[in-house]
């Protein structure tokens, strides 16, 4: 499904639209914060694809975790990992994978 047409499903909450569209190659982010946040540390900075976008809107679980969110929201999005990016010795089938639901401010377009 094109971004155009997931856009197109989507009804947009504060006129936000999804950033990455199903097939769209992702790494994730590997800045650490402090405190509060909602990526496991070994899936930082690991490739993948997005397979689903998560059409309901969402308000950013790590500003809100210190009320600090003003109402900004966002979208998840349904990510594959190939387990060989998450560990490279891995020796089972190259189509075994790992699906997580990931915010999208913890993803970077590649």
């Amino acid at each position: 499904m094109s971004a155009l047409s997931i856009a197109e499903t989507v009804v947009p909450a504060l006129g936000e639209f999804p950033s990455f569209a199903e097939g769209d190659k992702i790494k994730t982010s590997t800045r650490e914060p402090v405190g509060h946040y909602r990526l496991p540390t070994y899936l930082r900075g690991k490739a993948g694809v997005i397979e689903k976008v998560i059409t309901t809107m969402a308000v950013d679980n790590e500003e809100e975790a210190y009320g600090r969110n003003a109402g900004s929201k966002g979208y998840y999005y349904r990510v594959a990992i190939p387990m060989s990016e998450i560990w490279p010795d891995y020796q089972g089938s190259a189509n075994d994978g790992l699906r997580i639901e990931i915010f999208q401010n913890w993803l970077e377009r590649i």
